[in-house]
């Protein structure tokens, strides 16, 4: 065999192997399809980020903006070991789901690894936090809860999930919208929330702070109490006030980031697809099927809103004592 026809051969298989991978199956937006996307959960199965990942995961077959999705696992220190792997990868279909709780994890695990080092592509969803005491709780209000912190400090309890997670930071945030000294905060971490809700229900604590969905139920039935939200608006089933009016807002957001050395191109498919995703009906019966608010953000809006949210929860560990 000839060298010409050697060459020729090689550009043919090239030219196959490059089709087989950079297209795929027509998407139902009409546009190719990523031949393979890969997805990681930088936490255990199970949690919220795992959720997000596999309900991507759904959406994106279910469309055919993707021939094959796979999801990974990778636990580990509130989601920064999952963010040390992102900053070696060097797949350019490749996305990592992050969101406020990694934001604080950065910070208390003292990360080298850092969000301002990846390439943002979506916000996809967000929850709000309740304030919630019992029942028969003589705390009618927020500020009746934020008072008796200031008079007894450590004599109120406020519990929730883990230490500098997003309960904490809100914890944080509203003693210090009232001026109130952190060391007074008595908060009492848990792993999830159903088990800070046995302590509620139990008169273990005074009160807590969760995501609504971890609450809810039980507000409904008249066990709790909610004393207020911390998204941007009301929550119309629960009718307790936000904390506007305190000069708070939190969202607990999860989205998706790619790895830093990813091109410009593959940016835009990225973000391409997951915007086809968005559009889908099979992420909006995800969204449905979970309950999960829908808050979606691309390009500079996203990566604007994440580098504010990364400049203020610092502020908020160090005013609770967790960082320095």
């Amino acid at each position: 065999m000839g060298t010409a026809w050697r060459r020729a051969v090689a550009v043919a298989a090239a030219g196959l192997v490059l089709a087989g991978c950079g297209q795929g199956a027509k998407s139902a937006s009409g546009g190719d399809s990523i031949a393979k996307l890969e997805i990681m959960a930088p936490a255990d199965p199970g949690g919220g980020w795992d959720q997000t990942a596999r309900a991507m995961q759904s959406a994106v077959s279910g469309a055919k903006l993707a021939n094959s999705v796979q999801v990974t696992n990778v636990g580990g220190a509130g989601g920064t070991v999952g963010l040390q792997k992102l900053l070696n990868e060097r797949s350019e279909s490749f996305l990592m789901i992050t969101g406020l709780v990694m934001v604080g994890a950065v910070e208390t695990n003292a990360s080298t690894a850092r969000l301002e080092e990846t390439t943002p592509i979506a916000r996809l969803t967000a929850e709000d936090e309740v304030v919630v005491v019992p029942a028969d709780s003589p705390h009618k209000t927020i500020d009746d809860l934020l008072n008796a912190v200031n008079e007894k400090g450590k004599g109120v309890s406020i519990t929730g999930g883990s230490a500098g997670g997003t309960d904490h930071i809100l914890a944080g945030m509203l003693l210090k919208a009232k001026n109130i000294d952190s060391a007074k905060l008595n908060y009492v971490p848990y792993s999830g929330g159903g088990e800070s809700l046995a302590a509620l229900l139990g008169k273990k604590v005074d009160a807590g702070i969760s995501g609504i969905g971890e609450y809810k139920e039980q507000i409904k039935a008249g066990k709790l109490r909610a004393l207020g939200t911390s998204g941007p608006n009301p929550v119309p089933d629960l009718n307790v006030p936000t904390f506007k009016d305190l000069g708070v807002e939190l969202i607990n957001w999860r989205g998706v980031v790619a790895p830093a050395s990813i091109s410009a191109d593959a940016k835009a498919r990225l973000t391409k697809l997951v915007t086809d995703m968005h559009a889908s009906q099979q992420w909006k019966d995800e969204l449905s099927k979970k309950g999960w608010t829908d808050t979606f953000l691309t390009g500079t809006e996203f990566s604007t809103f994440m580098a504010k949210e990364i400049g203020r929860v610092k502020p908020a560990l160090q005013n609770i004592g967790l960082i320095k």
